[in-house]
Order: C-alpha cells, then sequence, then structure tokens
C-alpha cells in the first residue's frame, strides 16, 4: 500500500496535474470534455491515495499463523457444500483483499469465519445473517501464503 501510495503521489499526480493544465489551456471549460475528464481523473488519484492512507492509519495486524492441518488466514481450502452436491476451492484472505469471483474469501465472510480452526473432513456449519445456514465439508487444505500477488481492492 505504501508503494502504491507513492508512486500516485510522485508519478501519477504530476501526470494529472500536467493533464489538467493542457486541457484548460484548451479555452471555454464548460464545454471541454478534455477538462472534465482530467479532473475526473485527478480526483480519483487522490480519492484512492486518500483510502490507502485511511487503510494504513487504521490497519490492524492478523495474525496468519495456524496449525499445519487447520484451515487459517491465507490457506487455499477445498469444502464441499452439501445441499448443492458441488466442490469448489478458495483461498481465505483478509477483508481488503476478498474477491469471491477470483476465489478469495474474507475471513470476515460467513464463510471464511465458519472454516477458520478446522481439519480435513470436519463437516462445518456456515451460519447467515438472517439466522439461516448451511453445511460444508473441508476437503484439502493447502498452506498457501500471502505473497502479495492478491491485488487490494478498489475503492
Amino acid at each position: 500500500m505504501e508503494e502504491e501510495i507513492e508512486y500516485r503521489k510522485l508519478v501519477v499526480r504530476k501526470e494529472a496535474l500536467e493533464d489538467v493544465k493542457t486541457a484548460r489551456a484548451h479555452g471555454d471549460l464548460s464545454e471541454n470534455f478534455e477538462y472534465h475528464a482530467a479532473k475526473k481523473v485527478k480526483n480519483q488519484n487522490e480519492s484512492r491515495i486518500r483510502y490507502l492512507e485511511r487503510m494504513i492509519k487504521t490497519a490492524v495486524i492478523v495474525s496468519d499463523e495456524s496449525a499445519e492441518d487447520e484451515v487459517g488466514m491465507n490457506n487455499t481450502v477445498q469444502v464441499f457444500f452439501e445441499e448443492d452436491n458441488l466442490t469448489e476451492t478458495y483461498k481465505l484472505v483478509t477483508t481488503v483483499r476478498g474477491n469471491s469471483l477470483e476465489g478469495l474469501i474474507s475471513t470476515e465472510s460467513p464463510l471464511g469465519r465458519a472454516l477458520l480452526g478446522h481439519k480435513v473432513g470436519d463437516r462445518v456449519y456456515v451460519e447467515m445473517a438472517n439466522g439461516a445456514g448451511y453445511y460444508v465439508v473441508v476437503k484439502s487444505i493447502e498452506n498457501t501464503t500471502d505473497d502479495g500477488t492478491d491485488k487490494l481492492r478498489s475503492f
């Protein structure tokens, strides 16, 4: 996050300001699409910087240590959904990296929270917010680590 902030402050901010200056020089700002587009890019960059700085400021260190045979942070887990007769593979990550479409689920999601600490063969009840729930079975656990390739969520 700090690397992205530095890049955005030193490179992207400079480019965005130059684009705004160039577009402003084209005349009437009320009908100048290039100016409005350049301002939008500049504002998005500043928003992203503020978002990342707030994330760093409010960050809480989460332990990624777990027993070798238990589901833990950054582990890739294969689970069997009993009701659907379907097996899926997920990697448990923090909320800022969660992206269920890419198989990354947050440890604060109902499924992620339920799986933590369980072992291969465990039948786990996943409780949903409305009191309903479902069962999954832990099929396999791969002890993976956070190598930094999982992208941070955008804001």
